[in-house]
């Protein structure tokens, strides 16, 4: 089944949407790493007695919904067969409706950040993801049994000295979904201490490369010292040939 979605997919595009996709693809994958915040944007203080969504929260939420409904249907607009497209995309209609969903698909934007040269984005990312499991922790453990983060203050600092490796154990997630999260921001931690280390190393054998360009370079061999060593190869060969006579 999902060969055929896949064999679907790369038969229904063309060069307009493709282009489009491309100019497009990062910016939205970011603004999906962002729809976490977004959605605490929305859990403002009640509208009135007795309701749990404000007009402002409910106005936001559909923002964002708005945004990557919009998406979709370029993509369907631009497709040779609309509703084929559609159909063979049910992650980006789903994502349509529940908006953090289409958190899946940054994941695309976090693998392409290993790519050379895109050190800058890989920050980006890595940091958009640390604050959503700050995020996520705030939310799953600040009011469970037990729990010793129930300020988002508390899940900030944690996430700080979890991602840094040092790991003071004074908090600790309590809940399945934070021990996850938790997981997540310890393979952060790992994967940003890695490319960090790779760019310094390869700075340094860079920049000791050059040095050793820059000697050779500065003390070449005259050529008229060439040439004069090879003046004095040839006498030796003709004096040991005649030797030999």
């Amino acid at each position: 089944m999902a060969r055929v979605l896949r064999s679907t997919r790369e038969k229904n595009t063309s060069p307009r949407l493709e282009r489009y996709v491309a100019s497009s693809q990062g910016a939205l994958d970011v603004f999906a790493l962002c729809t976490l915040w977004i959605h605490r944007g929305a859990d403002a203080p009640s509208f009135g007695p007795g309701s749990n969504v404000t007009w402002e929260g409910m106005a936001l939420r559909l923002g964002v919904s708005a945004v990557f409904g919009v998406d979709m249907a370029i993509r369907s607009w631009l497709a040779p067969r609309s509703f084929a497209y559609a159909r063979t995309h049910p992650l980006g209609l789903f994502a349509v409706l529940v908006p953090p969903v289409r958190v899946l698909f940054s994941l695309r934007l976090v693998a392409s950040l290993f790519r050379r040269g895109h050190i800058e984005r890989f920050f980006a990312a890595a940091g958009l993801l640390l604050l959503n499991g700050v995020l996520i922790v705030y939310f799953y453990d600040r009011d469970a049994p037990g729990a010793n983060i129930t300020s988002f203050g508390d899940s900030l600092w944690w996430a700080a000295a979890t991602v840094s490796t040092v790991g003071y154990g004074d908090m600790y997630p309590v809940t399945w979904a934070g021990r996850a999260t938790a997981v997540g921001i310890m393979a952060i931690g790992i994967l940003t201490l890695a490319v960090v280390t790779a760019q310094v190393s390869a700075g340094y054998v860079e920049q000791a490369a050059k040095r050793r360009g820059a000697d050779s370079d500065s003390d070449p061999v005259p050529s008229s010292e060439i040439a004069e060593l090879r003046a004095s190869l040839a006498r030796i060969e003709a004096t040991l040939g005649e030797h030999r006579e």
